[in-house]
């Protein structure tokens, strides 16, 4: 158990850090837990718990806040492989299949995911329910030609569809300068199916949805970190 003054969120990063050895090729996730865990990190670094870190971000976010603490920063082209991710989610469901993308890196979270040798996911208990698409919509990048197009057919499929916008009104783009779509489903009895049908579709380049790609989750409430495991 982790003691001190601490959040959920907090708890969770923190306690990725027993996950992280000197000398690993990180992947940073986005998002307010993930934040957590660069500032924990950032600290291990600066007073020599840990050592000969270097990282790739998921996000222009990540990549400016790891830069404010110092962490050493990569790309795909110096190193293929990244040993460990630590991230965020929006949902987990029992089996560590999840929903990612409200903070708008899920094309960037899942080519870094898949391109590592092991995804830890860090989240408060809220985070967890019984099956995707239970809380949060499921985001779907598109691309910015004929996005209105997209519209009818994620209706199509169940879902309602809301262009992501700007507290301006201006449509909101990626760090790759796409547009999302967020869409709430009643429910999602067959993700692997609804992935495919998604990318089967011309001009959408990403869905939210991270199947099978998660190893284990740190799961926090106030008090205690939860470790679950992938069991299929």
């Amino acid at each position: 158990m982790l003691v001190g003054n601490m959040n959920a969120k907090q708890r969770a990063a923190q306690a990725a850090l027993a996950f992280v050895s000197s000398g690993m090729v990180l992947g940073l996730g986005t998002g307010s837990t993930a934040d957590f865990f660069l500032l924990a990190l950032g600290d291990a670094l600066a007073n020599g718990k840990l050592r000969n870190i270097r990282a790739i971000p998921t996000s222009r976010r990540s990549q400016i806040r790891a830069a404010e603490l110092a962490i050493p920063l990569i790309d795909f082209g110096n190193c293929p492989r990244a040993d460990l991710t630590i991230d965020g989610a929006d949902e987990i469901s029992p089996s560590l299949d999840l929903i990612k993308g409200l903070g708008g890196a899920l094309l960037r979270e899942k080519i870094v995911a898949q391109n590592s040798a092991r995804l830890i996911i860090i989240a408060d208990a809220s985070k967890t329910v019984p099956s995707l698409g239970h809380k949060c919509p499921l985001p779907v990048e598109v691309a910015t030609f004929a996005y209105q197009t997209h519209e009818p057919f994620l209706r199509s499929l169940g879902s309602a569809p809301v262009l992501r916008l700007n507290p301006d009104g201006t449509p909101y783009l990626t760090d790759g300068g796409n547009y999302v779509y967020d869409c709430r489903f009643p429910n999602i009895p067959d993700p692997a199916a609804l992935e495919s049908t998604l990318f089967a579709r011309a001009g959408i380049l990403e869905c939210g949805l991270f199947l099978g790609l998660a190893s284990m989750a740190l799961i926090a409430d106030d008090e205690h970190v939860d470790i679950r495991q992938r069991t299929e």
